[in-house]
C-alpha cells in the first residue's frame, strides 16, 4: 500500500474506511489458549489490557478528551500536567477531538506495536460522550482496524450501552470497588446525577444499582467488559471476594484488582488522610484468593490517561501537540508487517512455553518460586538490570509458570553510572523474590542483592521469559537434565 499524506480536516470528515490491519485474520491464532473461543481470541489476541499474551507486543494509546466527571472518589484527584506521575486521571494535554485524532494517526505512523486506542479520561468517557463518540467515529473512519477500548465509572453506562455495542467499542471497563452501598459510601463522597448532586448512601445505592445494570447491559450486547477495583485496606480488601462473584454472575471477562495509589502528594482525600494502600504481597494474597472466580487480569500498570506505548512504558511526551507536523503521513503497511512479525513469534514462543511447562512438570513437590524479570517488551529477558524502571514476576511452580504482578523501581543506571543510592528502595521492591532475570547486570548491584538473599543473573538473557523460569525451576529443584 503506499503511503497517504493526511490533512486534518480530511480525517475529521474522511467519507470512507481506508482498509488496514493485518493481512490476515489468523495472525497470532497459535497463541490461542485452549480455554478461549476463538471469536473471543479475535477480539482479545492483539488487546494488552484484555490478553496478558498479547501485553508483551502490542501497545495502547489513550487520548484525554474526556476531562469532566460525574463523580468524585476518594483515591482520584484529576491533576492537570504532571509528566512524572504515572496514575490515572494524570494527563500532560487535554485534547480536542481533531487534536486527538491527529496524534493517533501521528502515533500509527510511528509506532507499529499500536492496537488499541483507548479513552480513559482524564474524567469519565462517558460523561463526555460527544467528544468520546466523535473521536472514535473519525479515527475508526482512517484507521479502522483499530480496537476501540473505553473506561467508565459506570453512572450513566445504562444510558449508552446500546450506542456503544452499535459502534463495535468492543472492549469496556467499568470500575467497581464495591456491591454493598455502605462500603462504597466510604470510597464516594458524591455523584452528580439526574441534575443533582447526591451523597452519602443515597449516592452509593445509585451508583452500584446503575454499574451493575450497565455490565449486564453491554454483555448481553456481546461487548467484553472488564472489572476494575481499587484495593483499600481497611475498606474493601475483605469485600472484593464479593465484587468478583457479582461480576463473574453478570458477564465480566476479567476482574482487575489494582493497589490504591495513596501519596499525600497527590492530593487526594485518602492520600491526605492516611489511608494505605496495599502491599504487593497483600495485592498478590488477594487475588490468588479470587482464582477461581472472574478471571484475573494481573499485569495492569494503572496507566495515566494520555498513555502510549507498551503496558510499562509511556511514550506520551514524544508525541505532544507541539512536536506534530502539520500533515501526518500514514501507510499502514509497517503495523500489518509486525503483526506478521508478531504472529510467527508467537508460534515460537509457544513452543518455548510448552518445554518451560514440561520443565517445571518434573518437580514433584509443591515449591514454588517467584522470579522478578527485567524485560522491554517481546516476551523475552532482554533489558538490563540497571535500565529496568519495572521488573514483571512470574510464579513457578509443578503446575505452570503464570505471571503475577509487577514491581516498579527507580533505574539504577543514569547516565551510564551505577547510583548506590537507588539500590535499597530496589531491593524493598523486590521483597518476596528469589531471583532476578536481566539481559545484563554489574557486580556490584549483583553482590548487594545478594547480600539481600536475591539471586541475580544475566545467564538467560533473550531467551522468552518462560522458558528462562522453567529452567531456572528446574535447575533448583529438579533434574537438570530434563530441561538441557
Amino acid at each position: 500500500m503506499s503511503s497517504q499524506i493526511v490533512s486534518l480536516d480530511s480525517l475529521m470528515a474522511s467519507p470512507s474506511p481506508r482498509r488496514g490491519g493485518c493481512a490476515s485474520s489468523s495472525c497470532g491464532t497459535s497463541a490461542r489458549p485452549a480455554d478461549v473461543d476463538p471469536a473471543i481470541w479475535e477480539k482479545i489476541k492483539d488487546h494488552p489490557c484484555y490478553s496478558e499474551e498479547a501485553h508483551h507486543y502490542f501497545a495502547r494509546m489513550h487520548v484525554a478528551v474526556a476531562p469532566a466527571c460525574n463523580i468524585q472518589c476518594n483515591y482520584c484527584n484529576r491533576k492537570y500536567d504532571c509528566s512524572n506521575e504515572s496514575r490515572p486521571g494524570v494527563v500532560s494535554e487535554r485534547l480536542t477531538p481533531e487534536e486527538a485524532v491527529r496524534k493517533v494517526v501521528a502515533v500509527a505512523a510511528a509506532v507499529p506495536e499500536l492496537s488499541v486506542l483507548g479513552i480513559a479520561g482524564p474524567g469519565d468517557a462517558l460523561a463526555n460522550w460527544k467528544k468520546t463518540r466523535a473521536t472514535f467515529e473519525a479515527v475508526r473512519a482512517v484507521i479502522p482496524d483499530i480496537k476501540l477500548c473505553l473506561s467508565t465509572n459506570g453512572l450513566v453506562l445504562p444510558d449508552h450501552a446500546d450506542e456503544i455495542a452499535g459502534m463495535a467499542i468492543d472492549h469496556v471497563t467499568i470500575t467497581i470497588n464495591a456491591v454493598d452501598p455502605a462500603i462504597g459510601a466510604r470510597i464516594y463522597p458524591w455523584i452528580f446525577f439526574d441534575h443533582k448532586r447526591r451523597t452519602g448512601l443515597e449516592a452509593a445505592t445509585i451508583l452500584l444499582e446503575r454499574q451493575m445494570r450497565g455490565l449486564e447491559m453491554l454483555t448481553a450486547r456481546g461487548v467484553l467488559v472488564k472489572i476494575n477495583s481499587v484495593m483499600i485496606p481497611g475498606i474493601n480488601d475483605d469485600h472484593l471476594p464479593e465484587v468478583n462473584r457479582a461480576v463473574r454472575a453478570r458477564g465480566a471477562f476479567l476482574h482487575n484488582v489494582m493497589p490504591l495509589i495513596s501519596d499525600p502528594a497527590h492530593g487526594t482525600h485518602f492520600g491526605l488522610t492516611g489511608q494505605r494502600g496495599p502491599t504487593p504481597a497483600e495485592l498478590k494474597a488477594l487475588q490468588d484468593r479470587l482464582d477461581g472466580g472472574a478471571k484475573l487480569m494481573r499485569h495492569c500498570r494503572q496507566c495515566r490517561a494520555d498513555a502510549i506505548g507498551l503496558l510499562g512504558e509511556d511514550r506520551g511526551q514524544e508525541f505532544t501537540l507541539d512536536r506534530l507536523p502539520a500533515a501526518v503521513t500514514y501507510d499502514p503497511a509497517p503495523r500489518q508487517a509486525y503483526r506478521a512479525f508478531v504472529a510467527a513469534e508467537r508460534g515460537d514462543r509457544g513452543a518455548a512455553r510448552a518445554d518451560a511447562l514440561r520443565s517445571v512438570g518434573t518437580v514433584t513437590d509443591d515449591v514454588r518460586l517467584l522470579v522478578a524479570v527485567a524485560t522491554k517488551g517481546g516476551a523475552r529477558v532482554n533489558e538490563h538490570f540497571g535500565h529496568a524502571r519495572e521488573f514483571q514476576v512470574y510464579e513457578a511452580g509443578p503446575k505452570g509458570i503464570t505471571l503475577t504482578g509487577h514491581r516498579k523501581v527507580d533505574a539504577y543506571c543514569m547516565g551510564g553510572f551505577g547510583e548506590d543510592a537507588t539500590l535499597d528502595p530496589t531491593i524493598a521492591a523486590l521483597d518476596g523474590i528469589d531471583t532476578v532475570l536481566c539481559a545484563k547486570v554489574g557486580d556490584c548491584p549483583r553482590e548487594a542483592l545478594a547480600a539481600a538473599g536475591i539471586i541475580v543473573s544475566d545467564a538467560h538473557a533473550y531467551d522468552y521469559i518462560e522458558a528462562a523460569v522453567g529452567k531456572v525451576y528446574a535447575e533448583r529443584f529438579g533434574r537438570a537434565a530434563a530441561v538441557a
